[in-house]
């Protein structure tokens, strides 16, 4: 990437780095940083009584605990070295970016602070991590010089896994300081920013907190705990934990914290009340529910029952069904946009918790402008990137429409700010016009301006505004041209399933791009995952009607257009994000080297439902086992061997691409696209540096395999597994179907083999297993109810 922070700093890169406070936050941020290869010191105090480092120690012990998991990739905890701020604050001198995340009391920060800064490098940035204290208090810690090289960061808890980073400057803060800060956390730690002013909770806090208290505070208006969760998750476009199973996750005790902080912190807030803790929350905390941490909290799981508080009763009882009129109406009315304005239309007591809990939210953040942000856009960027909501307040505003919504607030008596009406008096008052490459937002005082993502964050949505871009379409696909002679495959079905419309729209794909005047090409999409895997309804469907044949053909096409992937003769560069289950990730070990966003998680889950994978994963998993080993012998596979059987046989899913790395499930070549959505521009990216060097396809080797030797280790792997009872017998039966594979089948000595000879081995075995009961039982559990039985 060219440099753009300025002659001073050179690249945005930043190897060395020092979190001082080893908490929940500063931990998680220390984890954030060795994920991306830096070198951390972790510093806390140093232990009262025992070895110096206790305190920190402990709590490192503690971070590789945390579900889900910090670290992404069994390497990254090595690249944290602990200390004290006692023995070892000489080691600050090293590091290029300092973040301090002690304890949220501004008296500590100070202390801190001033301890700290003596050891720092001149050229140092030194950053507070704060949910909400004033960055210019903190600041008041510091030396007039110091504060050019300070500013806020607000990593959102979990780090790793909430896209958002506020950033906070003081007036004094060089802006190369900020642009530098911003650069790497997006480049290299996958954050999307928002520059934030310096006002209480900044923008995500202060208005997705609000919103989360105004709909506890719901309770007191007749309305239950069930109907508010159901009005505050996925039927509006929230995260399915809502809001009080959000309130358990956080910890009630935080919540309380923060909303009483906030209460205090804004006198002048004419919705300063919705701040105040209610009795029950308060009760709840001294009691010792504070949610998931201590077992109960809103909810508790009692005996395989999910029991929830009773306010009246103050007691834990079965949850209800909401009386809400029907719901299940609003779902079927469509979209997101759409089941937001059946809701605005509902005349009953869905309509009037609809108007509490999604209006006045949005009249809160239009109120706040200007105070927290001058331009609306970065509300809503803030609370979807920090809380999750596919919508933020004003694009859920247009998607109400403006003219209803406003209507709606009036008559609810939800006050709006006089900017408001700047924006009435347009023709077609909306908060953004135009499609994602053209957006432009509008900002009080200077009307619409770009609003437009970064020319690295391309998708296929910006491509398909773009005019002339599609180059053939058919039932399973569509192929458009990205730019630089490079073409995208988009696939589309349900849930990005791999199915027979699917795979001969890729494989017409490679024939365009191999007949045409094309650099290589990209395979991706922007859905929410980039393939959960096969088709199994198409599969059971032939296997019900017995069709075993047709089966075999099915599976030896796919494994043909797989196979045409890996060897085009273009470079062919899949683009993979979110769940790569089954056939999305035997696309991805097919490819040579594919681009895969941090946060992809992909796995070989096939063994989950009765089958094993043949859409040459089995095969890939066993040529990369003998690729890797020091020797061809038994000895020398064996060991990577062993970790393929283990991955596939427990149908296990990687935490992350750095991990899916590590099993095997993602090529080593693997190009990790921190940013998820930079991941087609770096694949693009890829497709052209591969291009230019001269492209040649991978050479299709004969495969070394073990045979006999090796599937007996197995075998009795699996039957000691068994004996343990962890497996089932149908399990000890897959797993020995899944060595013969691995292992290249009955062969009575170590040999070699052709590809083919492996990928026939495999589909032998996939097919012969659809007609077990047992497997058609586990295929149609997942179908019904959307997890396989253990039989």
């Amino acid at each position: 990437m060219p440099d753009t922070s300025g002659p001073s700093f050179g690249t945005p890169v930043i190897r060395h780095a020092a979190v001082i406070g080893a908490g929940v936050m500063g931990g998680q941020i220390a984890a954030l940083l060795a994920n991306a290869g830096v070198r951390v010191e972790l510093l806390d105090i140093p232990a009262p009584e025992g070895p110096p480092n206790a305190i920190v120690e402990g709590a490192f012990r503690r971070l590789g605990k945390l579900k889900p998991p910090p670290f992404a990739d069994s390497r990254a905890p090595e690249r944290i070295r602990r200390g004290n701020l006692a023995d070892d604050l000489d080691r600050l001198a090293a590091a290029e970016w300092v973040i301090e995340a002690v304890v949220e009391k501004l008296e500590i920060k100070h202390d801190v602070l001033g301890k700290i800064v003596p050891h720092l490098a001149p050229d140092a940035i030194l950053s507070t991590n704060t949910s909400g204290l004033p960055i210019a208090r903190i600041a008041e810690a510091l030396p007039a010089e110091r504060r050019a090289r300070f500013l806020g960061t607000h990593f959102f808890n979990p780090p790793r896994y909430l896209e958002l980073l506020e950033m906070i400057a003081l007036p004094e803060t060089d802006p190369a300081v900020v642009e530098r800060i911003a650069n790497f956390a997006r480049l290299a730690l996958g954050k999307s920013v928002v520059h934030a002013k310096d006002t209480p909770d900044f923008i995500g806090n202060r208005v997705g907190v609000f919103a989360m208290m105004r709909a506890i505070h719901a309770l007191d208006e007749g309305f239950s705990i069930e109907e508010i969760e159901a009005l505050s998750g996925p039927l509006v476009g929230r995260p399915k934990s809502a809001t009080f199973r959000t309130a358990d996750v956080v910890g009630l005790d935080t919540l309380v914290h923060v909303a009483r902080q906030l209460h205090e912190a804004v006198p002048d807030d004419e919705s300063r009340d919705v701040f105040r803790v209610p009795p029950l929350l308060e009760k709840l905390v001294a009691n010792g529910a504070l949610g998931q941490k201590a077992g109960a909290g809103f909810f508790l799981k009692e005996g395989g029952k999910i029991l929830v508080i009773d306010p009246a009763r103050g007691e834990y009882v079965p949850r209800r069904e909401p009386d809400l009129g029907d719901l299940d109406a609003i779902r079927r009315a469509g979209d997101l946009g759409a089941r937001l304005r059946a809701l605005l239309a509902d005349t009953g007591r869905a309509g009037a918790l609809f108007r509490i809990l999604t209006l006045e939210p949005i009249g809160y953040a239009a109120r706040r402008v200007p105070e927290i942000a001058d331009v609306p856009a970065d509300i809503d960027r803030a609370i979807r990137w920090g809380f999750g909501w596919q919508a933020g307040p004003f694009e859920t505003w247009d998607l109400l429409g403006f003219d209803a919504a406003r209507a709606a607030m009036d008559a609810a008596g939800i006050g709006l700010p006089a900017w408001i009406d700047e924006l009435a008096r347009e023709d077609e008052p909306s908060f953004y016009r135009g499609g994602p490459a053209t957006r432009t937002t509008f900002v009080p005082g200077r009307g619409h301006v770009p609003d437009a993502p970064p020319a690295d964050e391309l998708s296929v949505a910006v491509l398909a505004e773009r005019p002339g871009r599609v180059v053939w379409e058919g039932e399973g696909g569509v192929v458009r041209d990205m730019g630089e002679d490079v073409a995208l495959y988009e696939f589309r079905s349900k849930a990005n399933t791999l199915g027979r419309a699917v795979m001969e729209g890729l494989e017409h794909a490679i024939e365009l791009v191999e007949a045409g005047p094309w650099r290589g090409l990209v395979v991706g999409n922007d859905g929410e995952n980039f393939s959960v895997g096969a088709d199994l309804v198409e599969v059971a469907t032939l296997a019900d009607q017995g069709r075993l044949d047709e089966i075999e053909r099915l599976v030896a096409r796919f494994q043909q257009v797989v196979q045409r992937l890996r060897y085009a003769a273009r470079p062919v560069v899949v683009a993979a994000h979110g769940k790569t289950l089954g056939g999305g990730c035997e696309l991805a070990l097919a490819c040579p080297g594919p681009v895969a966003s941090a946060e992809t998680y992909p796995g070989l889950v096939e063994l989950g439902v009765g089958l094993i994978p043949a859409g040459t994963g089995t095969t890939r998993l066993a040529a990369a086992a003998a690729q890797r080993a020091a020797e061809r012998s038994l000895a020398g596979v064996m060991p990577h061997l062993r970790g393929a059987f283990t991955a596939v046989g427990s149908a296990r899913v990687a935490m992350g691409a750095a991990e899916g790395i590590e099993l095997g499930l993602l090529p080593a070549t693997t190009t990790i696209a921190r940013h998820a959505r930079r991941r087609l521009f770096v694949a693009r990216e890829e497709v052209l540096r591969r291009s230019e060097e001269g492209w040649l396809p991978p050479p299709a080797d004969d495969v070394f395999v073990v045979g006999r030797q090796g599937k007996a280790v197995f075998e009795q792997t699996a039957y000691n597994l068994e004996q343990a009872r962890f497996i089932t017998a149908y399990d000890r039966v897959l797993a020995a179907r899944l060595a013969h594979v691995l292992c290249g089948g009955d062969l009575s000595e170590p040999t070699t083999v052709p590809e083919q000879y492996l990928l026939d081995l495999e589909r032998e075995v996939f097919c012969s297993l659809l007609g077990e009961k047992k497997t058609q039982a586990r295929i149609r559990s997942l179908l019904e109810t959307g997890r396989p039985v253990r039989n």
